[in-house]
């Protein structure tokens, strides 16, 4: 198996650094951490990759089957970090790829040392005592939406993800990685976020942790972060002077000097 070729691994960076995996969510790609790459290229050996059916994955390389579940992104992760034989490696993953990369440390314990979670969530969905932001309604709305018009669901749901109103660029940048994306592969990678239920995976980190969350995020409220942080023993909870999900690019400085200053604790 192909992975470089499958999930469109680019590695850049300082070859002799410690190595740090860049993971995009769901609708994006590997290009939305091109403003983070340059604080970390100096000093890391910085790696990125797309998801099967993402970006410029192989698409032939699509399987239901595989990716109803998120397990089957984590293993894309971990396959990735084994082709590279990294170690101990840090793994970066914004939205749901944070939860993507617990699952990974948990297979893979020998290729993830450390965990940096950008905006994560492990449910969506409102539960007895958990705000996930979303009640069952508004995510049977979200994903009807989706299935019925995919394009016009990435024009609306684009502005209420990233926020940040007054930078319409912003909104329009995520609306066009969304429509880039396969609706068929898309409308899969939806359900398994929407509807996943990742939080008993949460105590199974051992790893050290930074958990980075937005002042305000419609996508994953502040309770949430809340909610990670106490559920991973040890792990560094910073809340970010940003507004949106995707604050690596609204607040690209703020989240880069987080992750290069818990990278440098490690060290």
């Amino acid at each position: 198996m192909d992975v470089d070729r499958r999930n469109n691994v680019t590695v850049l960076g300082n070859p002799q650094g410690p190595a740090v995996v860049l993971a995009h969510g769901f609708g994006c790609d590997q290009n939305m951490w091109r403003l983070t790459v340059p604080a970390l290229a100096e000093d890391y050996r910085v790696v990125l990759f797309d998801y099967v059916g993402s970006g410029r994955s192989d698409p032939a390389a699509f399987s239901e089957e595989r990716y109803a579940s998120l397990g089957g992104y984590a293993r894309d992760a971990v396959e990735v970090c084994a082709a590279l034989d990294l170690r101990d490696a840090v793994f970066v993953g914004h939205s749901v790829s944070a939860m993507i990369g617990v699952l990974a440390a948990g297979m893979a314990p020998e290729r993830i040392g450390a965990l940096v979670m950008v905006a994560p969530s492990p449910r969506y969905l409102d539960d007895d005592g958990y705000r996930g932001g979303f009640r069952a309604e508004d995510i049977d709305e979200l994903l009807e939406s989706l299935d019925s018009n995919y394009l016009g669901w990435s024009a609306a749901m684009a502005p209420v993800i990233m926020g940040n109103a007054e930078r319409p660029e912003l909104a329009a940048e995520l609306t066009n990685s969304f429509c880039a994306t396969h609706p068929d592969m898309a409308r899969v990678f939806a359900r398994t976020t929407f509807l996943s239920d990742s939080r008993d995976d949460l105590k199974t980190v051992t790893v050290p942790t930074l958990v980075l969350e937005c002042t305000q995020d419609a996508i994953a409220p502040r309770e949430v972060g809340a909610f990670v942080h106490q559920a991973i023993p040890g792990s560094t909870l910073v809340t970010l002077d940003a507004t949106g999900h995707c604050p690596h690019l609204s607040a690209p400085e703020a989240t880069n000097q987080a992750i290069t200053a818990f990278l440098a604790g490690l060290r």
